[in-house]
């Protein structure tokens, strides 16, 4: 290999950051790294009636011998330190990691203000991930104001994704803009927004069964920019029908485009979690294996 002269070392240490800041484009043939993990939402019925807590979750993590827990933070009782340091604790000291946290946010804010607003949320729950040693979190876009256009909405999302993002990359945490319907409703719009922010750590949260209608075309589209995914059990077809998620097509297709990260288990249909998601999470584990194998 060509050895570097200390002028060039010099030279591209030099070079200013926004000239590697763009998101990554499409990786095919890097090798993929899947890892599962399950999702806190799974089990809101749960948490919101106290039946089950958060290091439940952890508890639930080892049983299924999972990596990771996606923990949405809806029913967090505070985010002081109080609250957050020992529920990091209590993962780390069970093998457990906390690779996102996934939060309420509209980035479609139509005054300067409203914006400031949404940045500094994103800002506070960046520091919430930090401490929980979290690096990635899920954002919504919003939807779009019926006096807007959709233009409009996207240039308002950039620029609420910018600021925090910048934020964000300080902290080393990711903010990955869910495909949820709303400004996001296409992947060909989430693409145009994380290309415009133009940050490493503006990147996408592909949610496998958020797309109204062709949802395998718009999958592959944004997976080679995912930064998590949060996997369900159905999809809707070319015409807009719920039908059952085919995994392995979409793990092969995420294999394809080079993806390392999680995939976690966001349930939602109507058998009680409890009983639904350790099944779940034993096919899903299983099926990693396979694509793994080739």
């Amino acid at each position: 290999m060509e050895r570097l002269s200390r002028r060039t070392l010099f030279a591209a240490a030099a070079l200013p950051l926004t000239a590697a800041a763009a998101p990554a484009p499409p990786a095919g043939g890097r090798r993929a790294r899947l890892r599962t993990a399950i999702c806190a939402y799974s089990f809101r019925n749960e948490l919101g009636s106290k039946k089950m807590s958060y290091n439940d979750l952890v508890d639930l993590a080892v049983d299924l011998d999972v990596d990771g827990l996606d923990l949405t933070v809806y029913w967090f009782p505070n985010t002081s330190d109080e609250f957050l340091i020992p529920l990091r604790n209590y993962a780390f000291a069970n093998g457990v990691e906390i690779p996102s946290i996934s939060v309420r946010t509209n980035c479609c804010q139509p005054t300067a203000e409203l914006r400031a607003k949404e940045i500094q949320t994103i800002k506070d729950w960046v520091d919430v991930a930090a401490k929980l040693g979290a690096g990635h979190i899920r954002v919504f876009g919003g939807n779009v104001p019926k006096t807007s256009t959709e233009d409009e909405a996207a240039s308002w999302v950039v620029a609420v994704l910018k600021d925090a993002g910048a934020y964000a990359s300080k902290h080393g945490v990711v903010l990955g803009l869910e495909n949820h319907g709303g400004i996001t409703e296409r992947a060909d719009r989430i693409l145009d927004i994380v290309k415009r922010v133009n940050l490493p750590s503006v990147r996408v949260n592909l949610d496998m069964g958020n797309f109204n209608k062709d949802a395998y075309k718009q999958l592959e589209q944004i997976a080679p920019y995912a930064a998590n995914v949060q996997v369900k059990v159905e999809v809707r077809d070319e015409t807009g029908n719920r039908v059952a998620c085919d995994w392995e097509r979409v793990l092969r297709m995420l294999s394809a485009s080079g993806y390392r990260g999680y995939l976690s288990l966001e349930y939602e249909a109507k058998e009680p979690a409890p009983t639904a998601v350790p099944r779940l999470t034993r096919e899903l584990n299983a099926l990693v294996k396979k694509v793994a194998a080739g």
